[in-house]
């Protein structure tokens, strides 16, 4: 992959990092912020709900940082869009929908498969 795909990669990879990391501080402060008192159990119930999403949220975006890391980190060591399984180059399309991505598209369907194929 050429230096400027490569760049643009990066910078979209660096930009998503830095909104997670923007959100994931909302959250913090706002869960710290938060001293409520709920006469109500179902607003409580409600609240505790409502607070269980967004923490089951963040744990997934904690997730996609780590792969969003691991993906800059490829770049910079000359790997990124490589398949991690076959060796070959990973499509610019695949890349532009999921940057994050270690597989190729035949890997990973039949990975797909496999999975499946073990339930």
């Amino acid at each position: 992959m050429d230096k400027e795909r490569l760049d643009f990669f990066r910078n979209f990879l660096l930009d998503q990092r830095r909104q997670l990391l923007m959100e994931a501080e909302k959250t913090l402060q706002g869960m710290s912020e938060l001293k409520e008192r709920f006469p109500d159990p179902t607003d409580r119930a409600l609240f505790e709900s409502d607070r269980n999403f967004i923490l089951r949220l963040r744990d997934r975006e904690r997730k996609l940082l780590q792969k969003i890391d691991k993906a800059l980190k490829k770049i910079e060591e000359g790997t990124f869009g490589i398949c991690e399984l076959c060796g070959n180059e990973i499509s610019e399309e695949r890349l532009r929908v999921r940057p994050v991505t270690e597989l190729c598209i035949d890997c990973k369907e039949a990975q797909e498969i496999e999975e499946k194929r073990r339930r």
